[in-house]
């Protein structure tokens, strides 16, 4: 009885990993080609005092809230001190808030409050899933100093 058990959970645990392995990766999203990401506020190398004002641009298409699926549209992420990208793969995460805030109801600005010292500032932009658009729309990468 219990060889049959574990035999029967070891085939259970194999099958979804089979699964989870073939399972498609999430449709993404096609920007323009002419689409960028840009931080308005602060400028690079900028000195701020805690909290402060981030402006968020984008040229060549629009803002839309989280689950809008107008062509040609996206919302902001922010990533704050993020040395690796996040996979382009997969929704961009909320499990850690942290180091990518997500303003998913199309806000085009934020109030930020960080601790002193050397910080950077990248938007990326997600689609109506929060994925990454197929050719990640990204604004270039800041450094800023919190006083």
């Amino acid at each position: 009885m219990k060889k049959t058990l574990f035999l029967s959970s070891l085939a259970a645990v194999l099958m979804t990993g089979f699964l989870v392995a073939q399972a498609p990766m999430m449709p993404k999203t096609k920007s323009p080609d002419a689409a960028k990401a840009y931080i308005i506020s602060p400028k690079d190398g900028a000195t701020v005092t805690s909290p402060f004002t981030v402006q968020f641009g984008l040229k060549g298409m629009g803002v839309a809230p989280a689950g809008v699926t107008n062509p040609n549209t996206g919302h902001h992420h922010l990533l704050i001190d993020v040395d690796k990208m996040p996979d382009m793969n997969t929704p961009l995460s909320t499990t850690d808030p942290d180091h990518i805030k997500h303003f998913g109801g199309g806000q085009t600005e934020a109030e930020l409050t960080l601790p002193a010292g050397k910080h950077t500032l990248q938007l990326i932009e997600g689609d109506a899933m929060h994925m990454p658009h197929d050719k990640p729309v990204m604004s270039e990468k800041i450094t800023i100093t919190v006083k």
